[in-house]
């Protein structure tokens, strides 16, 4: 695995891996009073089923981030399990209060940051959720639930899962790194592609959407992309531009089933630029320093937000709603 460093304008270069274990404890962080604050996205090759490996490789990508001082790292959908999960989807699902999600609080309190994994999540009632946990200061701090599950062409997640019903943002504490508060809100694969799902997280405020996402390649290829490449491409700076947000876009790596995954993770800012990626497939851990001022001066120059008719929104929906109730 490598390690790529971006600063905004500057295209990522790669070097070698640090060895985490050897990096120590990592210092108390220094809050920043401008808001900035560096976030870490682990493109990673999770191993099918095999939930005690990819616990493993999570803590030493989490360790490795802690000592570069990075306030949030994110992993892909399904990180802790792999993705082609099929009828194993009962036997690697995990409790809220499972051993492995402790493992993943002690790792965030211990090295000052917060954390974005994916697993599949059972309920009380024993229903499985494809869900991405935020974890921050040793505590889950908000749990996403996917809601929209693709059931088409070589997806089969209505088959075994469960659905999500909520988009909700939350304080995010970027490991505690920022004297700023900043509004995030997780919109895993799928969710992604249905616009709702990102309005919905603008509505309520948030400055950063954190996409978890296990995208294989497919269509057509278009340049050097293939289809679903340049439609993440097209949705991730959309959002960001017309919602003034940084969109964290974090796609895993490595093969299952003989579909290959493209990678492509990448760093979007509110004014709908790619400021950092990750440029192929390999496993990389991609950082970027995310700053506060580029969200003012979005919003400021498109003030979209500020201008959003929400009561007309609101009063169409429920005129489509009581005629469709009518029948």
């Amino acid at each position: 695995m490598v390690l790529e460093r971006s600063r905004t304008g500057v295209i990522p270069t790669q070097e070698s891996m640090p060895d985490a274990t050897a990096a120590g404890p990592s210092p108390e962080p220094a809050p920043d009073p401008s808001g900035s604050v560096s976030v870490a996205l682990a493109q990673f090759y999770p191993r099918l089923g095999d939930v005690a490996a990819n616990i493993a490789a999570h803590l030493t990508v989490i360790a490795t981030a802690a000592a570069s001082g990075a306030g949030l790292v994110v992993f892909p959908e399904l990180s802790l399990t792999g993705y082609f999960l099929k009828d194993q989807v009962p036997e690697v699902a995990l409790r809220i209060d499972a051993p492995e999600i402790h493992a993943l609080q002690d790792a965030s309190r211990d090295g000052d940051i917060d954390i974005v994994a994916g697993l599949i999540l059972e309920s009380d009632a024993h229903r499985f959720y494809n869900a991405s946990l935020y974890i921050s200061g040793g505590e889950v701090v908000h749990v996403h639930r996917k809601v929209y599950l693709p059931t088409y062409g070589l997806f089969d997640e209505q088959r075994y899962l469960a659905a999500g019903d909520r988009f909700r943002a939350f304080d995010a504490p970027l490991g505690n790194r920022t004297e700023h508060r900043w509004r995030a809100g997780i919109l895993i694969c799928e969710d992604l592609w249905h616009p709702t799902s990102a309005g919905l997280l603008a509505r309520q405020g948030v400055d950063l959407i954190i996409c978890p996402s296990a995208s294989p390649g497919r269509g057509l290829l278009q340049g050097d992309a293939v289809g679903t490449a340049s439609s993440y491409d097209v949705m991730t700076r959309t959002y960001a531009q017309l919602f003034t947000t940084y969109v964290l876009y974090c796609n895993r790596s490595g093969f299952e089933d003989g579909v290959g995954f493209w990678g492509g993770s990448r760093v979007v800012d509110p004014a709908g630029i790619v400021v950092a990626e990750v440029r192929g497939a390999q496993e990389s851990v991609l950082f970027h320093s995310l700053e506060r001022s580029a969200i003012r001066r979005a919003r400021v120059a498109y003030p979209l937000l500020r201008d959003e008719r929400n009561d007309v929104n609101d009063a169409e929906t429920d005129r489509l709603r009581r005629r469709y109730t009518r029948g």
